[in-house]
């Protein structure tokens, strides 16, 4: 088993709960939500943080950015919705596999 939390969810070998899949990445409820809706939107490809990219994975970010409102309508998000990138342990990542957050519910704090 591989050590990346998120490509043994992505592969199936961890459990969790779904709201979105397809070729390229994979949405998820985070196991420790800040909001109402808390999700994890994540490449099925391995790409460690956004450090890690290069010109090879553009379509898959634009991708993935395009996804963002896609799943926030369906998770009820008519109103709008927050999203985040953590970027290294410096800016709060946690886990080295590129993931974004997307947030909503009741109005979130300001910054």
């Amino acid at each position: 088993m591989t050590a990346c939390l998120f490509c043994n969810i992505v592969a199936g070998k961890t459990p969790a709960q779904f709201v979105y899949q397809d070729e390229l990445a994979v949405a998820f409820k985070d196991i420790h939500p800040k909001a109402r809706v808390h999700l994890l939107v994540v490449p099925r490809l391995h790409v460690a943080s956004l450090d890690d990219l290069d010109n090879t994975h553009d379509a898959l970010m634009a991708h993935m950015i395009r996804l963002l409102p896609i799943v926030a309508r369906e998770q009820g998000l008519a109103n709008g919705f927050r999203t985040i990138i953590n970027t290294g342990a410096g800016g709060g990542q946690e886990i080295a596999h590129l993931h974004l957050h997307l947030l909503g519910g009741p109005p979130l704090p300001g910054f």
